[in-house]
Order: structure tokens, then C-alpha cells, then sequence
């Protein structure tokens, strides 16, 4: 049944969400090209009158909830250019639990596209990942990994940011925001002497983005990317402040990530993707950091077949490692397609991972058993893309300090899915 809820997940998304080329055809890069609607596709909005859908928040599938179903979306400019409302309504078939947001926006410079937004969110969110909040302001093709996730934590947060562009290519977004976080999974964090299970943080977060080579024009709805260009960089550091409506603890958080792109005349590429993240201070495991791994907790190669990340550590098992310092480096290499005929056209890449981190004191996290990852961890591997509808197959191998006694227990083999429409 699960299997067959994935590949189901995936095709419906091949309906919502197209991704963009690599490398933007000459059309698209005319300076005197006029502005044209853009297709839903690729914005990852639908319009309905004066409300735009949010096509991202339809199906998802995940481990703990199951099948997820949603509705979500924002109000666009036939209803107002001064003010929006929006938010999303999903209900998970495994948990039997209603998650939703609901927030409005109201715009302060038009120049600049400067917003103050205040939302409340009910909502689950996976233990160890770190998100910048300008990457969600750029829409990205489906995020086929969160079928696989197994641990999260429910947070019922109220937040209020400020959204502004210095200019288009540079994003920046200042957000606070304080949430009641109620652990699912049996996890207990002892700090100053107190036991908590759930607790209340208050957290101050500013956000920059910068795409230097970006191409790009401007709607009165907001920003549409033609071609997201490399190099970009992102940085983002948190303050989590004690006392302040209740919360709990002190801490600091810091992330710097950094995505370059090598496009060649021979039609091969190279992406690098660099990222660093360090926390202080009285850090729940929560909101500590993993490496994005991607490996079910199976025994068996073929119980573990599931679907390939954009961005994962497709032979790190979840739950397996979490840091407060945290290092990883990924290298993509995509050869020419094959050009086997004008509808198959399959695609070779390879792939090498490698990751270090540290955590200063694992005493104080209990409940969650994990390892640290003081020694470098190193996975390589390739996946053959667009074999068929979209679908193709990924291959890794788990090597170095942490290769595991089981030579079957080092292996990832995955189906991958990317598809442009």
C-alpha cells in the first residue's frame, strides 16, 4: 500500500509542479521580451477569480500521516495590491488530525515589494531540519524526500515577519515568531535542572538571499523566476530568547549555504552545494540539525526502495545522526543525455556526499536514540533519470568511517522523478 501511495503522490504532482530547465533557452533571456502570463506549473499557483491556489499544499504523503490532503492558497491583486489573506486546511488519513494556517499581509512599499504578514500555524514539522525563510519565498519543484520522513513534532505557532527586497536579486526577510512545540515522537530534554517534553520558544530570525545572476521579471502578484541563476547564496541566523512570552530557552543559530552551477558547451554540468550550520546556547533536539537523511529504517535492500531526494543522504538512515555543528558537501556531475530517440532521452548523473558534524553535549537528549557525527561520512553514487514518464533509478554507496558491518546495510537503491511539462 505504501509503495503504490508514493508513486500516486508522485504522479499527481507531475500534474502541479514542472521543473524548470537548467539552463534558460534564448527566448527566455531576450532583454526585450515582453512579460507573459505564466502557466500555474511553474509558478505553482492557480488562479481562481481573486485567490490564487496554492498547488503545493493538494497531496503529500508522509510516515506518519499518511496520505495528506489539502487546500491552501492567498488572495492576489483583483481583490487588493495593498493587502492579501491567505492560509491552508489539510487533513492526514494515518494521524486522523486536522493541520491549518491563517494569516493576511499587508504591503508597506511597492517599490520594494515590502510586506508585514502575521499568520498562526497549526502544523507538524520534521525533528533536525533547518529551512532559510527566503527559500520559501522561491517557488521549487516537488520535494519527493517528505514521503519518506518518520519523525516530527507538532508546534502551534504564532509568527509576524517583514518581507523586503533590496533589489530583485537580493531577498530578505525578518521574522518572530513564538510556538508551543509538542513532542510526538518520546523525546525529553533536561535543561537547568527542569524535564520537558514540550516546551515554548520565542525565536527572532533574519534572512538574506542573494542570486547575483539571476533573470527574472516582476508581476504586481509578486516574483516570477524565469531562470534561478548561480551562484546563490543564502544566510540566516536565529535567536531564541528566554522569557519572553514563556519561552524556555537561550540559544543561537547560525546557517551560510551556498549553491554554484558549472553549465559546460558539451551540455555537462556541475552543481556544488556547500553548506555550514552551527548552533549555541540550550538547543532542543528538535531544532538541532541532520543531514537530510533519506534511508528508511528496513533491514532489507527492497524494503528501503522508496524515492530519491533532491538533496539527501540517500544511505543515512532517519534519526541516525543530529549535530549542533554541522558541515555537508554535495556534488552533482550530469552528463550530455542520451539521445536514444526524440521521446527517450535519458539522463546520467553522478553523485558524491560528504558530511561532518559535531554535537557538545548529547546528555541532556533523551528518548531519541542517535549517534554524532564527528568523523566524515562519505556516500557516492549515480542516478539515471527520465527513463520513463518522468521516472528513473538511483544507486548509492555508504563508504569510509561510517560503513556499516552489512555490506547491503551501505546501499541505497531508489527510483528517482523529475519531470518537465
Amino acid at each position: 500500500m505504501r509503495p503504490f501511495l508514493i508513486v500516486l503522490c508522485c504522479l499527481a504532482s507531475s500534474m502541479l509542479w514542472a521543473q524548470e530547465p537548467a539552463i534558460k533557452i534564448a527566448e527566455d533571456s531576450t532583454k526585450t521580451q515582453q512579460p507573459k502570463k505564466e502557466s500555474p506549473f511553474n509558478t505553482g499557483f492557480f488562479p481562481i477569480s481573486f485567490f490564487d491556489v496554492d498547488l503545493r499544499y493538494l497531496i503529500k504523503y508522509n510516515n506518519y500521516e499518511g496520505l495528506r490532503l489539502g487546500v491552501g492558497g492567498v488572495t492576489n491583486d483583483k481583490l487588493s495590491d495593498h493587502f492579501k489573506f491567505g492560509g491552508h486546511f489539510a487533513y492526514g488519513f494515518k494521524d486522523d488530525d486536522i493541520k491549518f494556517s491563517l494569516g493576511g499581509s499587508v504591503r508597506v512599499r511597492k517599490e520594494s515589494k515590502t510586506w508585514i504578514n502575521l499568520y498562526y500555524i497549526d502544523d507538524i514539522r520534521e525533528i533536525g531540519s533547518f529551512a532559510y525563510l527566503t527559500d520559501a519565498r522561491v517557488y521549487s519543484v516537488f520535494e519527493p524526500r517528505l514521503v519518506n520522513v518518520t519523525q516530527f513534532y507538532k508546534h502551534r505557532t504564532w509568527q509576524t515577519n517583514v518581507q523586503h527586497e533590496f533589489t530583485p536579486r537580493i531577498l530578505s526577510e525578518l521574522r518572530f515568531g513564538r510556538s508551543r512545540i509538542d513532542n510526538i515522537e518520546n523525546y525529553i530534554f533536561l535543561n537547568d535542572g527542569g524535564i520537558f517534553r514540550n516546551y515554548e520558544l520565542a525565536e527572532l530570525t533574519a534572512s538574506i538571499r542573494i542570486s547575483p545572476k539571476r533573470d527574472f521579471f516582476t508581476r504586481e502578484d509578486g516574483l516570477v523566476e524565469y531562470f534561478d541563476g548561480f551562484p546563490k547564496i543564502s544566510a540566516q541566523v536565529t535567536q531564541g530568547i528566554k522569557g519572553i512570552a514563556g519561552s524556555d530557552f537561550n540559544y543561537t543559530k547560525l546557517g551560510l549555504k551556498l549553491d554554484y552551477y558549472v553549465k559546460r558547451t558539451n551540455l555537462t554540468s556541475t552543481n556544488f552545494l556547500l553548506e555550514g550550520d552551527i548552533a549555541f546556547g540550550d538547543t532542543p533536539l528538535t531544532h538541532l540539525f541532520h543531514a537530510y537523511p533519506n534511508s528508511p529504517t528496513k533491514d532489507e535492500i527492497l524494503q528501503r526502495f522508496s524515492v530519491a531526494g533532491r538533496r539527501s543522504f540517500e544511505t543515512m538512515y532517519f534519526g541516525e545522526f543530529f549535530s549542533d555543528r554541522l558541515a555537508t558537501l554535495q556534488i552533482k556531475h550530469s552528463l550530455r543525455r542520451f539521445n536514444i530517440s526524440e521521446r527517450f532521452r535519458p539522463e546520467l548523473v553522478f553523485i558524491t556526499r560528504h558530511a561532518w558534524g559535531d554535537l557538545n553535549n548529547a546528555e541532556p537528549h533523551l528518548g531519541i536514540p542517535f549517534n554524532t557525527l564527528e568523523e566524515f561520512y562519505s556516500e557516492s553514487g549515480f542516478e539515471l533519470n527520465k527513463l520513463l514518464f518522468g521516472f528513473g533509478l538511483s544507486f548509492a554507496y555508504r563508504y569510509g568511517y561510517y560503513h556499516l558491518p552489512d555490506l547491503e546495510d551501505n546501499i541505497s537503491f531508489k527510483f528517482t522523478f523529475y519531470l518537465k511539462l
